[in-house]
């Protein structure tokens, strides 16, 4: 399908999950095309005007030479320069995706002028999403103060193919469509991925058969806070029907606070949520330019820090902050699971089989030492983003490095660590279920199928890690792809 732009609303994170994850393609509509024509006019005109105005990379030179005027002659030889000279990272490439949805974010300085930059060049990066392949863009090797190192190499073939005019080579490598779109692909990812921990927990907490009511109905009012009500409800949508014979005493505390967790994840995907939908729609150009008014007849371009996206690296920050918390309860329900005295499950939870003539412990005993391993990864990845300098804070204006990029590898990384860090809960969970011959609840029984056509319950001792691994790649892939 094809979706219109006309403004930049139209650019927001239901837009990015159609065109970057499902590959629609975009259409820049006719008002938006004739917005982007009347706008390009009036800066022109603006340009020309006695005195003229300082406009950075347009009447000046770029970077250390912002200081320099250009003279009218200089104008269009300085925008013809095909200057990628800043293409300099390289390393692991961005998915796909990511890079769809960062040239969808780079329409939203188009679509209603300020970019100043001509139809031609709104309608070829409109065109990049027609669904040929995309520029590869490094992950890694982001140090600018902006996003240069990024886009110069995203737009790089389409610049060969015009004879730039002014403001339009900024008009490509300017702003902070970056940041906008990793953090709207984290939203993305992490309502699936939050859906998929009320799965695993409800199982667990099935399989302890912890009481329900540690997540009774009356608590969404009594606590009073709309994220941790929704992981109650959650919670209860999967665990409706569950079995008897539970415990008649209070579980361990990892079980009575999976709401509050489950609740703070839910908060941070309200944040990051947010910081996407206003930094899709934000106008991040460097200048950038105001369409004419009463007071501004042609316009005014005026110098910004928009590049620099500070609303998106804290909300990813937080997300793996809550996905490390969210594998240390991993970490201790699968222990207390095969903490017999704990569980009141029976030893034979370990392999399904009896091991009196053994160490005691199976191939499903061993999970939680792995289950650690995955945690402190994440522990490691989760930790603050800070803004760092520049080595060429010396000279020159860019002192300050861009964080996003960073902020967006270390939550992936955590976000995957928890995929791991789930699927090995879930095939304890199962386990337990299986050797004490109970079903699972009726919301979750596809689920315990799917995890059992990858991990089937363990009877005889076999070497279960490479099974693990296919069950932590489909936990990521229903993420990022179902």
């Amino acid at each position: 399908m094809t979706i219109i732009l006309t403004t930049r609303e139209d650019i927001n994170l239901d837009t990015v999950f159609r065109v970057a994850w499902k590959r629609d393609t975009v259409q820049i509509s006719d008002k938006a095309l004739q917005r982007i024509a009347e706008c390009r006019a009036s800066f022109l005109r603006l340009i020309e005007t006695d005195p003229v105005p300082v406009i950075y990379g347009v009447t000046t030179a770029m970077g250390e030479l912002a200081s320099r005027r250009l003279e009218l002659g200089e104008r269009d030889r300085h925008a013809r320069i095909k200057a990628f000279a800043a293409a300099t990272s390289f390393g692991e490439p961005l998915p796909d995706r990511v890079v769809r949805a960062i040239v969808l974010a780079r329409l939203a300085n188009f679509l209603e002028g300020n970019a100043a930059t001509t139809p031609r060049i709104a309608l070829a990066v409109a065109a990049m999403l027609d669904g040929g392949p995309m520029p590869m863009v490094p992950s890694s090797g982001q140090g600018g103060a902006g996003e240069i190192l990024a886009l110069y190499p995203l737009f790089a073939e389409l610049s060969t193919r015009f004879d730039l005019e002014v403001k339009e080579r900024g008009s490509l490598i300017n702003g902070s469509p970056c940041g906008a779109a990793l953090v709207a692909d984290s939203a993305l990812a992490a309502r699936r991925r939050i859906r998929l921990a009320e799965k695993v927990f409800a199982l667990s907490i099935e399989a302890f058969r912890a009481p329900l009511e540690h997540y009774d109905p009356a608590l969404d009012a009594l606590w009073g806070d709309e994220h941790e009500a929704a992981a109650l409800r959650g919670l209860r949508a999967f665990l409706a029907g569950a079995g008897t014979g539970r415990r008649n005493y209070q579980a361990p505390v990892s079980y009575r606070i999976v709401p509050r967790i489950l609740g703070h994840a839910h908060r941070a995907l309200a944040a990051a949520e947010r910081a996407a939908t206003v930094s899709l729609a934000s106008v991040s150009d460097n200048p950038v330019y105001i369409p004419p008014d009463d007071m501004h007849p042609l316009g005014r371009c005026i110098s910004t820090g928009g590049y620099h996206n500070a609303m998106a690296t804290p909300a990813l920050d937080d997300l793996a902050a809550i996905w490390a918390d969210i594998c240390l309860l991993c970490d201790r329900h699968a222990s207390k699971l095969l903490n017999g005295k704990v569980s009141l499950l029976p030893d034979l939870l370990l392999t399904g089989r009896d091991w009196s003539d053994s160490d005691g412990h199976g191939n499903v005993g061993y999970v939680p030492m792995a289950i650690t391993g995955y945690l402190e990864q994440a522990k490691l990845a989760a930790q603050r983003t800070f803004i760092p300098g520049t080595e060429s804070a010396g000279a020159g204006q860019d002192d300050v490095a861009t964080t996003v990029f960073l902020a967006w590898t270390k939550e992936a990384r955590a976000g995957r660590c928890l995929d791991a860090a789930m699927a090995m809960l879930a095939v304890i969970a199962s386990q337990a279920l299986h050797v004490t011959d109970r079903a699972a609840p009726l919301a979750l029984q596809s689920f315990v199928v799917d995890i059992r056509s990858i991990v089937p319950p363990v009877g005889d001792d076999r070497v279960l890690g490479p099974e693990l691994a296919n069950l932590t790649e489909w936990f990521t892939r229903q993420v990022f792809e179902e």
